[in-house]
């Protein structure tokens, strides 16, 4: 990195880590502004920064803006008159901003619970189309890297808990291919809630009612059941472990785009 300045650096250490973030760059200024055009800040998904586009109030609403640039994986272009308080604008130092913030175009998550043949089929599947790829089981004798080494993280333990370490954006895809049904509502209600681009679960048409009615007596509404792809994948008369693969990672491929547009 010889070179290279502080954000450069946290900025090719965030995309190698494929840690959200997003770039904040004054691309335009008028008058009297506190940085001048090309400086950069890094503006992590918890707020923190490296860099800065000018501190104080101005500074806070870019991280606010980056934050949210971050979640929806879109641009934001943010035009500031700095002698304009009445209008909202955080300074008074007379001059215009203006500030290009792009999230970084780190590869979406696949967030896959159970290690079963067709879990298997989906890592190697997602990891192809460009996922990254975190696998979840309570089994510790099934998750090795013999098994899966197209995942990018293995864990194990309770799946209630271990999928609720995870940070679940419009970003993360979640596929659970549990063996049981009662594990299957139990993940459910952990994430029905969360801003994930796609929910999905394995499971045949009385599996998922059955699922569907205990969250419902645990208060989980309608519409929020209405996320969930279930029974999980386009119709393909899929068969084999692997097939059954590729009519989730067709459905999932669907979803994508449709929450980019």
């Amino acid at each position: 990195m010889l070179g290279m300045d502080t954000v450069q650096r946290a900025l090719v250490q965030a995309l190698d880590k494929q840690i959200p973030a997003a770039v904040a760059t004054v691309v335009k200024t008028h008058g009297s502004a506190p940085r001048a055009v090309g400086a950069k800040m890094l503006v992590y998904a918890d707020g923190k920064i490296v860099g800065s586009v000018g501190g104080g109030g101005m500074e806070q609403r870019v991280i606010a803006e980056a934050q949210n640039a971050i979640q929806l994986g879109a641009p934001r272009y943010l035009d500031f008159n700095l002698s304009k308080p009445e209008r909202g604008d955080p300074m008074v130092c007379g001059g215009e901003m203006e500030i290009f913030i792009e999230p970084l175009l780190t590869a979406p998550t696949m967030l896959l619970v159970g290690a079963g043949h067709v879990g298997a089929a989906c890592a190697e599947l997602a990891k192809f189309l460009g996922f990254y790829v975190i696998l979840i089981d309570d089994r510790p004798e099934f998750l090795s890297r013999e098994k899966f080494p197209h995942a990018d993280e293995l864990h194990t333990g309770v799946l209630t808990q271990e999928i609720q370490k995870f940070e679940i954006t419009p970003r993360t895809f979640i596929v659970i291919v549990t063996r049981a049904h009662t594990l299957d509502a139990a993940l459910l209600g952990a994430v029905i809630d969360k801003p994930a681009a796609y929910i999905g679960m394995l499971g045949s048409k009385r599996r998922i009612l059955t699922v569907f009615e205990i969250l419902k007596q645990e208060g989980v509404s309608a519409d929020a059941l209405k996320r969930v792809h279930a029974p999980i994948g386009l119709e393909i008369h899929a068969e084999s472990p692997q097939e059954i693969a590729v009519s989730i990672m067709a459905e999932v491929i669907r979803a994508r785009f449709q929450t980019k547009s």
